[in-house]
Formats: C-alpha cells, sequence, structure tokens
C-alpha cells in the first residue's frame, strides 16, 4: 500500500488530495486561505496571507502524517507567480512539506501546465465520445482554458479570477451596476484574447471546475447542503446558470453567507466570480451554439495524481 498526495495553492485557497494506490482516494479538503489577498495592488503576499496558508499547510501535513503518505507534490498557481516576496511562501512549503519528503517545496507552475492538468483531472469521468472538451478552471487570480483536439491540445491563462475581479471592479456590496459593467467589459476582453489560442467553436461540451462552478451547480440544483456526490459531472443549462448568477450579485456578501452551500469565506467573491461565468456562457453560446456546460468536482488535484504521480491509479 502506498499513499501519495497533492496539493494545490492559488489565490483563493489551498486544497489537498491524499490517494491510496490500493484503495483510491482517501481524503479531499479544501481551505480558504485567500492567500492573494491585495497582490494584484501591491505585488507582495500579505503577511497575515502567508500565516494563514501556513496554518492549512501545517494542518494538512499533518493529515498526511497520519496517513502515512510518502510522496508528495505542491504547486502554487497565480497569486504565486505574481507576489515579490514569494521566497516568503516558499520557505514556508520547505520547512512543512519536508516532514513528508525530504527536498519537497512548493513549485510554480505555468498557466499552461495548470490548464493541462486541469483538464487532465476534469475529464477523467466524462464520456470521451462527447469531445472535444474545452475545461475551464476558474481561479480566484486567473482562468485556466484547456481544450483537446484530436491532432493538439490547447491552453491559455488569463488574468481573471474572482478575487482579481472582485478587488480591481466590483468592491461594493453588493455590486453596482457600473462596475457589473466594467467588470464585464474587461473579462469579454480577456476571453476574445483566449479565443485567439483556443477554437473555442470546435468545442462540442464545455466543463467548469473550481468553486465558483461548483457553488452555482449546487445553487441550480437547490441543494440543502454541499453535497460533492451530486455536484460531480452535474449538467447545467445556461438559462438556469444565468438566473444564479444574477440572483447572486443582487444579494449581499451576508446574504449569500446564509445559504449552507456557500463558502462562508467565499461570499465576498463569488459575485465576481459569477460575472465571469455569466461573460463565459454568453460568448460560448454564440461562438458555439452551446446550452450546457458540465460541472466538475475534479480537477488539477486529480491531473497531478493521473499525470506526475504515475504509480497511483485514477481517482
Amino acid at each position: 500500500m502506498t499513499r501519495v498526495a497533492a496539493v494545490d495553492c492559488g489565490t483563493n485557497s489551498i486544497r489537498l488530495l491524499i490517494h491510496d494506490t490500493e484503495t483510491g482516494e482517501v481524503s479531499r479538503r479544501n481551505t480558504i486561505v485567500r492567500l492573494g489577498q491585495g497582490v494584484d495592488e501591491t505585488g507582495q503576499f500579505a503577511p497575515e496571507a502567508i500565516e494563514r496558508t501556513r496554518v492549512a499547510l501545517a494542518d494538512y501535513v499533518d493529515e498526511m502524517q497520519r496517513e502515512n503518505v510518502t510522496r508528495v507534490r505542491m504547486v502554487a498557481t497565480s497569486a504565486t507567480r505574481d507576489a515579490g516576496n514569494r521566497e516568503d511562501f516558499f520557505a514556508m512549503t520547505r520547512e512543512l512539506l519536508g516532514k513528508i519528503q525530504p527536498g519537497a517545496e512548493a513549485e510554480v507552475i505555468s498557466g499552461e501546465e495548470e490548464a493541462a492538468l486541469s483538464f487532465a483531472g476534469a475529464t477523467a469521468d466524462l464520456d470521451q465520445e462527447r469531445g472535444p472538451f474545452c475545461v475551464i478552471d476558474l481561479g480566484g487570480g486567473s482562468t485556466e482554458f484547456v481544450m483537446q483536439t484530436a491532432d493538439q491540445l490547447y491552453a491559455v491563462s488569463t488574468q481573471m479570477g474572482c478575487v482579481r475581479i472582485t478587488e480591481r471592479f466590483m468592491p461594493t456590496d453588493p455590486p453596482t451596476v457600473e462596475e457589473t459593467a466594467a467588470a464585464r467589459e474587461y473579462i469579454a476582453d480577456r476571453i476574445a484574447e483566449a479565443s485567439k489560442v483556443v477554437p473555442f467553436a470546435q468545442a462540442r461540451t464545455f466543463v467548469g471546475c473550481a468553486g465558483t462552478f461548483t457553488t452555482l451547480s449546487a445553487l441550480a440544483q437547490k441543494l440543502d447542503s454541499y453535497d460533492p456526490e451530486r455536484i460531480h459531472m452535474s449538467e447545467i443549462s445556461f438559462d438556469r446558470i444565468r438566473k444564479v448568477a444574477e440572483d447572486l450579485r443582487n444579494k449581499t456578501a451576508e446574504e449569500r453567507r446564509t445559504n449552507p452551500v456557500v463558502h462562508p469565506e467565499r461570499a465576498d467573491v463569488i459575485a465576481a466570480g459569477s460575472v465571469v461565468v455569466a461573460e463565459l456562457i454568453d460568448f460560448f453560446e454564440r461562438e458555439a451554439n452551446a446550452r450546457r456546460i458540465v460541472i466538475s468536482e475534479k480537477d488539477i488535484l486529480d491531473g497531478l495524481l493521473q499525470k506526475d504521480l504515475p504509480k497511483s491509479r485514477q481517482c
């Protein structure tokens, strides 16, 4: 029996997946730490953000030790690429991950590699006959698009995510009409840039992953509690998503927190995330005549286990 772990640290959250090579998934956790707090404005990690991340990672390392994990890979994405004091973050991860695997530390991956790993995880449970797939991984600081056709993998990272859009365009609670319009214009420009790389019109199935998409699915299904099994591989119509997204934007963060499927620490940024999604589905409807999107609970963590920890079986 071998147990391996993957950790993904993004702008908004840090996540853990522990996998047993014989029995499959052991544990999957998500902690919102807002590592990217203020990075878009200052270019630096806030000390309190690094401390929140340290506490969460230390808790994950404790769990890895209890579960006898022998190998770990941790990747860091958008916020870490942007921060001038990122060495403070790396030193912290070296100290903690070294308890599991000597020499291990977080590594920065490119947006394109992040996209490819997310694609591998997000599409693992889909009928391959439904391809070509276009996967959208909407994070806190960036959104990755990746699409696999018969002869090529297309991937691009764009500087739009729920935290970045909130801080830059939508600080009011709830956001004003003017703020939302400015955000949508910026998002539309980023999508247009991505469309120069990714042939969206060729996609047959669009797949959304990460917290904004999974929360929108839970809300669209009117779940009483956040249920990963019902969210994973759910297929939601664009019209339903538009209604849910509009409802989120019209509520305050405190009102959003009263819904049990909305993580309390996501409530203040999910309105911006919903604007990104709304702009995306409008584009996909125009360009690819799409009407629905599949939501995946699997993503970059699962991709890491498939591609970079080859001795483990697929989750």
